[in-house]
Order: structure tokens, then sequence, then C-alpha cells
């Protein structure tokens, strides 16, 4: 392998962990020296990925940009005039006030197939960061599940090293429906953690459970009546919710039964709440026992999810002494205002309204709760950013607390973030009867298998149909959720969920299992040399335009990861490898097992476990 020309290092640049940026680096500094500039802005002023009509070249450099004294189109003749090929770029093209440089495709090619090679299978994934805010998470960080996302490999930078995240997601409630908003909250918030630790960050995820409240006095109430030791071990949130709807049934009175209810039932309630509060041992024990067994079937449909989580928080553990605290904080402050007895901030030169902040009878409402546990996460963990992944009928709310949080001048307000969503609509079994999240995961693994079963032949190949069928589900179930505009509502479709065509799981998962069949196939006419053993392979025999095209796409996948990946679409590869001279056959196998290694890293960070049959 011939060595390169030497090449200027760049500040924000990581030839490193991305190819691509080499070859920005050669367009940079050619243009830096042509024109008289920095080569740091040379290197910003180089785009690449751009397509469409009219789109030239693989870098595009816009000489306006540069806000040079002069003709910008001379300069950009200039630049044309000037180049001369290497093994870095092999044309540029002037277009008027801009220019079109294209890359050296054998170089990158060499390049970037002995990265992708090296940073996925001879220095693969980083080591998990032992601690967040110098809080050593490595006796509460639950084990990740086996198809989960790992640092490090190609794709991912340093670029947020030694920064902490908080992400809060999914928070659902104990003893209610596990429902589509938790879902949608359940897979942005997981991409979201996934994200930030491609580029570096370090990451707590946090499960802010609605654990706490007087539901559990009703619960405690109904599983006095109607509780079962043994169905609560076998499924805690299924039991709970049954007993929760039977009690409270008890308590309302049916305008068509005309049973009269129990009118003792809330009172009972309130009682057995006001003894949580108060500490009591037996009331507390019975309410641990209702959390701990929840979390362990929460923990279940999330492993099946292939989601984790570092730590399981919740309304409970926010103390009333921080909430006391937080209350005569803003009393000291001047922020809060008596109103009819209660106490509330007033916004509404914020055009925030004005919010409760304590009831009239001295209780604490959600916001102060908030405030409290924000600040109880701050004295942990000294976060760079948190961030709540909250649907969007919750934006006054949160604006409404990130407010009061600058109001009461605390230094880490700013970097505080509400990531909202729009619902689904519609989700529901086929006959229109669920009401838990694994309902519908069911309902998905069944229309998986009833879809695997037409094809006799290939569901003979499958070694476990049934758990094929259930990550085929997951997977479109998930990406139906990614392909909406987190903001906007969408409608769940259980005609997309089997679709093998566009933006859909199953197309997604085909494209992963045909990359991954091309090896198994070739085998043992056409075998891929050891890892260690792949930069004997000659690439630059790699010459059709499809090839080209591919190695470019892949080259991109880094940079899509810097600006807030949020999906891959594989290429429709058409190479032939079979019947071809042995280097050739070699060459081309080699870049289909390396779209599919970058394909698989892609489907990990949006959470997906990739299928190797199907």
């Amino acid at each position: 392998m011939s060595s390169l020309p030497t090449l200027p290092s760049v500040a924000g640049a990581s030839p490193s962990s991305s190819a691509l940026d080499t070859f920005k680096i050669a367009t940079a500094h050619h243009v830096s020296k042509v024109l008289d500039i920095p080569i740091e802005k040379a290197f910003e002023g180089v785009e690449s990925g751009k397509t469409g009509k009219g789109v030239k070249g693989d870098f595009n450099v816009a000489v306006p940009r540069f806000k040079l004294k002069g003709d910008v189109k001379a300069f950009a003749q200039k630049i044309v005039d000037e180049f001369k090929p290497d093994e870095y770029l092999e044309s540029a093209e002037a277009n008027g006030a801009f220019v079109a440089f294209r890359v050296n495709a054998t170089t990158l090619t060499r390049l970037l197939l002995a990265q992708i090679n090296t940073l996925t299978y001879l220095n693969p994934a980083a080591n998990e960061p032992p601690s967040i805010g110098g809080i050593s998470l490595s006796d509460d960080r639950e084990p990740k599940p086996p198809g989960a996302f790992k640092t490090g490999g190609f794709g991912t930078n340093t670029s947020g090293e030694g920064k902490n995240l908080i992400v809060e997601f999914s928070s659902p409630n104990i003893a209610k429906p596990f429902h589509a908003g938790h879902l949608r909250s359940t897979i942005i918030g997981a991409f979201l953690g996934n994200l930030y630790e491609a580029n570096g960050w370090n990451v707590l995820r946090m499960n802010y459970l609605g654990d706490w409240g007087k539901q559990f006095g009703i619960l405690a109430v109904g599983f006095e009546k109607y509780g079962s030791e043994e169905k609560l071990k076998e499924d805690a949130i299924t039991h709970l919710y049954d007993v929760y709807v039977k009690i409270n049934a008890d308590g309302t009175e049916d305008p068509e039964t005309k049973i009269t209810p129990d009118p003792t039932v809330h009172d009972r309630a309130r009682e057995f709440f006001v003894r949580m509060e108060a500490g009591d041992k037996e009331a507390l024990a019975l309410w641990t026992k209702f959390r701990d067994l929840s979390i362990v079937k929460y923990k279940e449909t999330y492993g099946r999810l292939n989601i984790h989580f570092d730590v399981y928080s919740g309304e409970s553990q926010v103390s009333h002494e921080g909430q006391t605290k937080a209350l005569a904080q803003l009393q000291e402050q001047g922020v809060v205002e008596e109103s009819k007895g209660a106490l509330i901030v007033d916004l509404e030169k914020y055009k925030l309204g004005k919010t409760i902040v304590r009831k009239q009878d001295g209780t604490y409402v959600y916001i102060t709760r908030d405030i409290a546990g924000a600040a109880q996460r701050w004295d942990k963990y000294k976060f760079d950013k948190m961030i709540y992944v909250v649907a969007s009928q919750q934006d006054l709310h949160l604006a409404q607390f990130f407010k009061v949080l600058e109001l009461m001048k605390y230094s880490w307000a700013d970097r505080l973030q509400h990531i909202n969503f729009g619902m689904v609509l519609g989700m529901s079994t086929r006959k229109g009867t669920a009401v838990f999240l694994e309902q519908i995961l069911n309902e998905s693994k069944d229309v998986m298998h009833e879809q695997m079963k037409t094809n006799e032949d290939k569901y003979n190949q499958v070694d476990d149909p049934l758990e094929t069928s259930d990550k085929l589900g997951i997977t479109a179930v998930k990406v139906q959720d990614m392909a909406a505009r987190r903001v906007n509502n969408y409608k769940f479709e259980w005609t997309r969920m089997t679709s093998f065509e566009g933006d859909t799981g199953p197309y997604l998962q085909y494209a992963h299992v045909r990359l991954s069949s091309v090896e198994r196939k070739n085998a043992p006419t056409v075998v891929l040399p050891a890892p260690e053993q792949r930069s004997q392979i000659d690439t630059s025999v790699l010459t059709e335009p499809s090839a080209r095209a591919i190695v470019l796409l892949l080259a991109t996948y880094p940079d899509v990861v810097k600006t807030a990946f949020t999906s891959l679409e594989p290429s429709t590869i058409t190479l032939i490898v079979k019947g071809q001279p042995n280097d050739v056959a070699v060459a081309r196998l080699w870049l289909y097992v390396t779209a599919k290694d970058v394909l698989a890293h892609a489907m990990k960070l949006l959470t997906l476990e990739p299928l190797e049959k199907m």
C-alpha cells in the first residue's frame, strides 16, 4: 500500500474515525492556499452529502461564504485553474461562484474499508464510562441487552468527551396502562441516549416512574379485597391495573347497574396514603412490594424492546424536605405570591400564565416536586445537560418549570431541555382491544409470524421463527414511530407493519438480512479473509459506479451521526460476486460485509436488533 501525501491537521476534523474527513482536509488545504484563508475556515466551507438535480461532485465549496473582496466567480475559477489531481482528489469544476470537487475513489475505498474493518473488528467498541458526575454507576447500572448499541466503532466520535447527560424518558405510571405515549417517549429517549453516547458523552438513562400518590392508597384497599400474591409476582403491572379498575368501580356509582358505591373506598385510600407520607412501615412495605415487582415486569418489557435504564427513579425519590426547601427558596427570592390561600408563581409577563406551587391545603404539586427533583439531580450528578422526553401536551408545564428554575437563579437552569413529541393515534390490536403495550407487541409478533410462514422455504431456514418474528414486529413498531416527524401526531397502521417497501421496519431488516446472506451464499467459492488479513485485499478493482456510490454513502455515516442521526437509508446493492475473478469477488464481498456492518451499527443506534435471517 503506497503512502499518501501528508496533510495538515485541522481542528474539528477526525480523519482517524472518519475517512471522509481526510478528503475534506485535502480540499480545504487546496482552497486555503489559493484564496489565502485559514484552513479551518476553508474546512468549514467544504460541504458533502448533497444530492439532487444540478449537484455536481462529492464536495461543494460556496466561495461567497468566505466574504472575500472581489469577484467570487473569478475566485472559483482560480481554485479550478490551480488544481492538480492527486491521490486524494481527481477533479475540480467551477459552476459560477461554486466549485465541485470529486474524490479519488480508489484511495477513499481503500482507506474507508480498512478503517471500518479496524473500528469494527480490530479495535471495537470502547469500554462503558465508569461514572457520571463523579458518581460510580458500576453497582447501579443495569446490564445492557445483548443487542444494545455499544459506544465506539465506526460512525462514533469523541466530540462530547467528558460531558455528562441525564436523559429522562418512558416514565410510566405504576398500576396504569403503559400506553402509546409512553412508547414514543421510550423509543425517542433511548435513541437520544445512544446518539449522545455515539458523540462521546457519558449518558445516564433515567426512568422517572409515577410511583407515589393517592392511587397507591386505592391499590392497597383494592389489593386487600381483590389481590393475589401469585398474580402479583407473575405480572405485577397487569394485576395491579385489574385491582385498580375493580376497586375504583366499587367506589364509583354506575348509572347502568345502579349499585350503591362503597363510600369508604376513597376515605380508606386517603388514610393509607397519609400513612405512607408519615413513613408507616407496614404501608411502605406494601408500596415497596408493588413498586419493586412492577419494575421487574417493566424490565422484561424494556429488555424485549432492546432498551435499558441506568436508574429507576420516580416521584417517591424526591424528598419532602427537598420540596419544602424549594418552596422556601421561592419565597426568599420573592418569586411566589398568595392567591386564595394557595401559593403561585405569576408568569404572565412571559406568556406562560400562572402556576400553583402549593395548594390551599398545604400540599405540594407536580412542579414543586420537579423543581426539587432537578436540584437533587444537580447535587448528585453535576450534569452538563438534562433532557426530559415528554409529550407535547406538557409543553406549558415544562416551559413553566424551566422558567421558574431560571427565576430561582439556578446556574444550571439553562442546561435543561424538553424534547417533545406528538401522539400516536389508533394504536390498538387489529380487533381494537389493546390496553397494554405488551398486547401490541404480541400482536406485532403474530402478524410478522403469519407473514414469515407465507414463504415456507425461508421459514424453515430460520433458527427460531418466534424470536425472529418478535424482533421483526418490534422493529416494525419502532420504525413506524421514527418515520413520523417527532412533533407531529401520526396514525398507527397495521398495513405498514407488513410492508417491505419504503421507510418501514421490515424493509430495513430485509436489507440487513440480504447483506448477511451474501457471505453465506458465496462460501466456499469466495471466502473473505479474517479481519487481520483484509488489508491485503486489492480494492482498486472496485471500479463500478455503483461501488463508488456505496462507498461514498458509507463514508458519510460519521457526519450523519454528528448531525443528529435519525435513520440510514441502505443503498440498493446490485453488484454480483459469484462468477467474477477471485480478486474482484473478494473485494466486492468485503464491500458487502462492510455495508452490512455500517447498517448494523446504524440500526443498533436506533435501538433495533439486526437480523441475520428472516
